[in-house]
């Protein structure tokens, strides 16, 4: 278990968190080899969202994210990215490696999990494919949450 990962788990929306920590405790049990899953991010602030729009576009880096703040479902505690640690140490987003010899590649088994819970998949994507990200949207639309948001005034919307 990742300390980082659990601390990550309670800053997402209330409804998930409990979902989450079980869907973090599969993954645990399927990655047996050099291979861990931390959740890099999950709950991000506006101006966080702000800063990775402008990254390959005023800023240095590749373009990472079409979603300025308020346009992401990380805003409001319903999104986690994900990367793999090696060895304990180092990030990989290798999405084919299979680090544990079990016949199917780490990172694959972790999408697995994810929509076998109800989980969109950013490799799923028809624009930027967004491999690390995964949702979960009670089936609200970004407007559909910033309306919320507007008309609620609080972190963790009504849902």
């Amino acid at each position: 278990m990742d300390k980082v990962t659990i601390q990550r788990i309670q800053l997402l929306h209330p409804k998930l968190r409990s979902e989450v920590d079980k869907i973090y405790n599969e993954i645990c049990v399927v990655l047996t080899g050099r291979a861990m899953c931390r959740f890099s991010q999950t709950l991000r602030t506006y101006e966080e969202q702000n800063t990775l729009y402008a990254q390959g576009r005023t800023t240095k880096g590749k373009i990472v994210t079409n979603a300025k703040g308020g346009s992401s479902y990380h805003q409001f505690g319903l999104a986690i990215d994900v990367v793999l640690i090696i060895d304990g140490k180092t990030a990989s987003w290798d999405t084919k490696t299979d680090f544990d010899k079990d016949g199917k590649s780490d990172w694959m088994e972790i999408v697995s999990i994810f929509k076998k819970h109800g989980w969109e998949w950013g490799g799923d994507f028809k624009s930027i494919k967004d491999y690390p990200h995964f949702q979960k949207t009670f089936g609200f639309n970004i407007k559909q949450l910033q309306d919320l948001h507007n008309k609620q005034n609080k972190l963790y919307l009504d849902l």
